[in-house]
């Protein structure tokens, strides 16, 4: 399969790696900062012939156009970047007037996306027995854009729906006391950290707190080229949730046959 990078930084490179490794073919890189020759500024002075799928991993800012100049050339995008509205209609518009899909997602980390899953299930129990506040704390690398991060509003979206009767997610410093079982959310950027995020239930009597960290970019860039692959065939717009419950599905058809 021919790739190509829409931005070059960490992420970028971590993900060239992770696709080299699986036999894929880079064809192009599109970056606002050239950081290697051969490095196109923008997508539509590059040259696209025989790409199967771009990784769109830059800015806010870029995400939306990125991911629409990418569909409308029958180009299937998996996005990364967060801060932004993936549900937006010129998005929608694209993908449905194309003949690619995209999968776009806060984290492609498959540990982050069964975390998504435990928390879920926490929520559930520890939110219907009452008596527990939620809350929610990221630390990722100071260079990060976005705060919170995509992931920990995700988390915090997952835990408000699984509290009875609905609740309120607080990012930030609360200008106001809190109301029982709202969702604080809180980000810390610093360092070189590639993520790391927690999800705790504090109670009069005990406190439980679930944790994922990252080690480094890797398994998200695995993740993101998984994503790829299986967005061969397919059209419309994703969540990585729908990768990794085909992913798990084989998986146990496989450990069912041994």
């Amino acid at each position: 399969m021919k790739f190509a990078l829409v931005g070059y930084g960490k992420m970028g490179r971590s993900i060239e790696a992770a696709a080299a490794a699986r036999g894929h073919t880079l064809r192009a890189v599109v970056d606002r900062d050239d950081r290697k020759g051969g490095v196109l500024r923008k997508i539509g002075g590059a040259s696209f012939r025989g790409v199967a799928v771009a990784f769109e991993f830059t800015e806010p800012a870029s995400a939306r156009d990125h991911v629409v100049a990418l569909l409308e050339r029958g180009i299937a995008v998996v996005c990364g970047t967060t801060g932004w509205d993936a549900g937006d209609a010129a998005v929608r518009r694209a993908a449905k007037g194309s003949k690619a899909g995209a999968v776009i997602a806060p984290n492609f980390s498959i540990g982050m996306n069964l975390f998504y899953a435990a928390v879920e299930d926490a929520a559930r129990s520890y939110l219907a027995v009452g008596g527990y506040d939620p809350w929610i704390a990221e630390w990722h690398h100071r260079g990060k854009a976005d705060a919170p991060s995509g992931t920990a509003r995700r988390l915090a979206a997952i835990v408000a729906e699984a509290t009875p009767g609905g609740t309120v997610v607080r990012e930030g410093l609360p200008n106001a006391p809190l109301a029982p079982g709202d969702v604080h959310v809180a980000a810390i950027r610093a360092g070189s950290q590639p993520g790391r995020h927690l999800v705790g239930f504090d109670g009069v009597d005990d406190a439980v707190t679930l944790e994922h960290v990252a080690r480094g970019r890797e398994g998200f860039a695995r993740g993101a080229v998984l994503a790829a692959e299986w967005l061969r065939g397919r059209k419309g717009v994703y969540g990585f949730d729908a990768v990794l419950s085909d992913l798990l599905r084989g998986a146990r058809r496989k450990g069912a046959r041994r």
